[in-house]
C-alpha cells in the first residue's frame, strides 16, 4: 500500500506545487513508484510544472466518470520513468469531484504504488477539505514571512480534525543572508511556534527549482530522503556565504 501525503499550505505562492514535483521526482530516482495527483480544481497545474501537459488524456474527471480507469489516467514523465501524474479537470473544469470520490480514486491505485502526492490548494476551503480527505499524511508547506506563518498555523489547526498518520512541516524560500542576520525567523523556531516537526529546509533561489544536479538542488534530494525516513538532513542555506568569498558577497548583498 502506498503513503499517500498531502502537500497543503495556508497561504498560496509559498512554492507547494513545485515542491510536490520535485519531491515526487527525486523519490522516483531512488526507485520508488510516485504518483502526482493533482487535486487543485479550477487551478491545477502540476502537469505545466512536470512538462506533460501535451500529454493528457485523460483526466481526474474522466476516472469519475468512468470513462476510464484509474491506471489509464495516468501520464508516465518522459525522464522520470516511475513518476505518473494524475492530472486535474481538463476535460470539465467545473465539474464537482467530492472527497469520496478522490478517496476511490487513489484507494484503487494505492496497491501499485509506493508514494501517492497529492497537490492541494491553498487555504482551508472546500478543495483543502477534498484533498486531505484523501490522505493518511500531510505536509505543510510555509515561508518565513509573518503572513505565510499566520495561514500556515490556520491550516495545521484544521488538519488536527483529521486522523493523519503525521503531520510535517516544510519551510521554504529561506534567504540564508536575512537568517544570518537575524531578519527572519530560522526554520527551527518556526517548527517551534507552529509545533510541527521539520521535514525540509529549501533555499530562496531560482536554480534549486530549475537545475537537478546544483548545489542548492540538493536541498530537494534532502527533502525526498527525509519524507522516505531514516535520519534527517537539512540544507544549509547559509553555506553561500560561508568563507572569505561568502563574507564579501554577505557584505555585497547588506550593501544593496
Amino acid at each position: 500500500m502506498s503513503r499517500k501525503i498531502v502537500f497543503t499550505s495556508g497561504k498560496g505562492g509559498v512554492g507547494k506545487t513545485t515542491l510536490a514535483a520535485n519531491i515526487g521526482a527525486r523519490l522516483s530516482l531512488k526507485g520508488e513508484q510516485v504518483v502526482l495527483c493533482d487535486a487543485d480544481v479550477g487551478l491545477n497545474n502540476i502537469d505545466v510544472v512536470l512538462g506533460v501537459e501535451k500529454r493528457i488524456t485523460y483526466d481526474l474527471a474522466d476516472v469519475v466518470e468512468g470513462r476510464c480507469r484509474s491506471r489509464q489516467a495516468l501520464v508516465q514523465h518522459p525522464v522520470f520513468p516511475n513518476l505518473y501524474i494524475l492530472a486535474s479537470n481538463h476535460s470539465a473544469p467545473d465539474k464537482y469531484i467530492s472527497p469520496q470520490s478522490l478517496k476511490l480514486v487513489l484507494d484503487n491505485l494505492s496497491a501499485q504504488f509506493d508514494y501517492i502526492l497529492i497537490d492541494c490548494p491553498a487555504g482551508i476551503e472546500e478543495g483543502f477539505h477534498r484533498a486531505v480527505a484523501a490522505a493518511d499524511e500531510a505536509v505543510v508547506v510555509t515561508t518565513p514571512h509573518l503572513s505565510a506563518l499566520r495561514d500556515a498555523d490556520k491550516v495545521i489547526s484544521v488538519l488536527k480534525s483529521y486522523r493523519m498518520q503525521s503531520v510535517q512541516l516544510i519551510v521554504n524560500m529561506v534567504r540564508g543572508d536575512l537568517l544570518l542576520s537575524g531578519d527572519i525567523l530560522s526554520p527551527q523556531e518556526i517548527s517551534q511556534i507552529l509545533k510541527l516537526p521539520l521535514l525540509a529546509v529549501l533555499p530562496e533561489s531560482d536554480d534549486v527549482y530549475k537545475n537537478t544536479l546544483s548545489d542548492r538542488g540538493k536541498a530537494f534530494t534532502f527533502a525526498a530522503n527525509n519524507l522516505a525516513g531514516g535520519k534527517k538532513k537539512f540544507y544549509d542555506v547559509t553555506k553561500p556565504y560561508n568563507g572569505l568569498l561568502g563574507r564579501i558577497k554577505l557584505g555585497l548583498k547588506r550593501g544593496v
